[in-house]
């Protein structure tokens, strides 16, 4: 057991890395699932990929009580010490995204398994990679790694963006790739910029450098931070980097746009990690660098994103727009600069994600059943299920809208609530209220062109039900927001003591860099968090 403990951060990488090279050696279904050994293979592959992804749902929720203890726990590489060597930490918030990602690709592997995975190659081994580039990403301790699982998990999302092939969705994968790949390049420089003015890449290194370098040195340190913002942000789909999103989101089949929902949330990740750290309140002259643009920007995000989905014309598309309109509410939350609104951003984060991700799922249904309409929001023959699909779409509304007392409206009323010192305060409660009823109005108008006014002289489309099983993945998501609502009280506490224990600079530099980082903090004073009064 002791030795188990001790590769506890490492485990959630290694996982579905070594799952994955197992079902390569299984090899693919050639694209005839139908067929002989073909078959049979596909069948192993889910077995597999289920079982694997079960267990990273257990080891994720150990990890997350481990995690609550308020301990780092810290994996050296090749036992090389920080800040020269790979070093993977392990804290709440880390342990929280590595739950959140396990939540989340669970139910859309069973989803998948109903038939998506036979469309294409190596469904289920791309799917693992995917996952070990988010686990990776969620617990490195240095930016260079970072950098490293970012690719991982981007060569893996290339390939599952055109799972199923066809026109469209090789249109907008090309466009994807390109954009990705020049964010990438964008991410080297700035490293390099990093490095120049530092000498690490070790976040808790540079925690404790970048405030010891001052004056016009400090520029160069600026000019690296708001070149990760572009990157991060295009990640995070933050305005004005976030137009290839909803295309993206709405030509990729049901299974792998559920999977994305939490693409986004790496580069808030990463946004929280390095702009709220690294160029937090104790950054000396490189103070709050992101600051000045990153609460418009969110703000500017999130009403993008509501107004798109009340213009969208297919389901997928909106709920696409709606991934879009929450990254900006979480990234509002983060631009507050405050521990209580990081603690609200990091739950209202959580809930987002599981909804988004079950609409994603519950598109499909519905448009399985609509015949040639799909799920164009036009008039056409009445659905097979349409109570149990209509109330669903109905619960994931008014969760996304914030009604009480549903976690969308717990998360936002922490928002708000933590918004309350700052100077924008009007203009948060403003956008974030009103995004909020815009989402609202343009799910609601979708319910009523779904569910109510269908064309009763149309034959049903002859499609059945969906299956139970594709029925509980959506399910599984939607009901976990439910879930969060009712476990309030101790996710709102951990997500709290998560952002506290983000702003506990000398313990992450103790835990990673051993007894020289104790005490080499910055003696610059707190100065204020921007808009709250304090001086910049």
């Amino acid at each position: 057991m002791s030795l188990l403990s001790d590769h506890l951060p490492i485990l959630p990488v290694l996982l579905p890395s070594l799952t994955a090279i197992v079902l390569l050696l299984i090899g693919d279904h050639g694209g005839d699932a139908q067929a002989g050994h073909g078959h049979r293979r596909l069948l192993w592959a889910r077995r597999i990929s289920l079982g694997s992804a079960a267990l990273g749902l257990l080891l994720a929720a150990l990890l997350v009580l481990d995690a609550d203890g308020g301990g780092l726990r810290v994996y050296r590489v090749g036992d090389w010490p920080a800040p020269y060597g790979i070093v993977l930490v392990l804290d709440r918030l880390g342990a929280l995204m590595l739950l959140l990602s396990a939540m989340v690709a669970l139910p859309v592997l069973w989803y998948a398994c109903g038939g998506w995975d036979a469309h294409g190659r190596y469904f289920h081994a791309i799917f693992q990679f995917q996952l070990m580039g988010l686990a990776g990403a969620f617990v490195t301790g240095d930016l260079f790694n970072l950098f490293v699982f970012f690719e991982v998990l981007l060569i893996a999302s290339y390939v599952l963006a055109v799972h199923g092939l066809g026109a469209e969705r090789l249109r907008v994968g090309v466009h994807y790739v390109v954009m990705n790949l020049a964010a990438s390049a964008l991410f080297l420089v700035g490293m390099a910029l990093l490095y120049a003015g530092t000498g690490t890449l070790n976040l808790a290194d540079l925690a404790l450098r970048v405030p010891r370098v001052a004056g016009p040195d400090a520029a160069l340190l600026q000019a690296a931070a708001m070149l990760l913002l572009v990157v991060f942000g295009f990640k995070a789909a933050l305005l004005p980097l976030s137009m290839w999103l909803p295309a993206t989101y709405a030509a990729a089949t049901a299974p792998v746009a559920a999977l994305f929902a939490i693409m986004t949330k790496v580069g808030v990740y990463a946004i929280l990690r390095v702009h709220g750290v690294v160029f937090g309140a104790a950054a000396g002259d490189s103070a709050y660098t992101a600051a000045p643009v990153l609460l418009p920007l969110a703000l500017a995000t999130c009403l993008a994103g509501a107004l798109g989905a009340l213009a969208a014309q297919t389901l997928q598309r909106l709920v696409a727009w709606l991934t879009v309109a929450s990254v900006g509410t979480v990234l509002a939350a983060l631009g507050l600069f405050s521990t209580a609104a990081w603690g609200a951003g990091l739950y209202y984060m959580a809930h987002s994600t599981l909804v988004v991700a079950g609409l994603f799922l519950l598109t499909e249904l519905v448009a399985a059943q609509r015949g040639d309409a799909a799920d164009r929001l036009v008039s056409a023959s009445p659905v097979a299920q349409p109570a149990l699909l209509g109330l669903m779409l109905l619960l994931a509304a008014a969760s996304v809208a914030g009604l009480p007392p549903l976690s969308g409206f717990i998360g936002k009323l922490m928002i708000l609530q933590a918004s309350s010192a700052h100077a924008l305060q009007a203009t948060v409660w403003a956008v974030v209220l009103g995004a909020g009823f815009l989402a609202l109005v343009g799910l609601a108008r979708a319910g009523s062109v779904l569910f109510w006014n269908v064309n009763q002289a149309l034959p049903r489309s002859g499609a059945s039900g969906a299956s139970a099983s594709l029925v509980g993945a959506a399910l599984w998501l939607l009901g976990a927001s439910v879930l969060m609502s009712l476990l309030a009280a101790p996710i709102q506490r951990y997500t709290a003591d998560a952002a506290a224990q983000l702003l506990d600079r000398a313990a992450y530099a103790r835990a990673v860099l051993g007894p020289q980082g104790e005490a080499t903090q910055s003696t610059r004073p707190y100065r204020g968090t921007p808009g709250s009064g304090g001086a910049r």
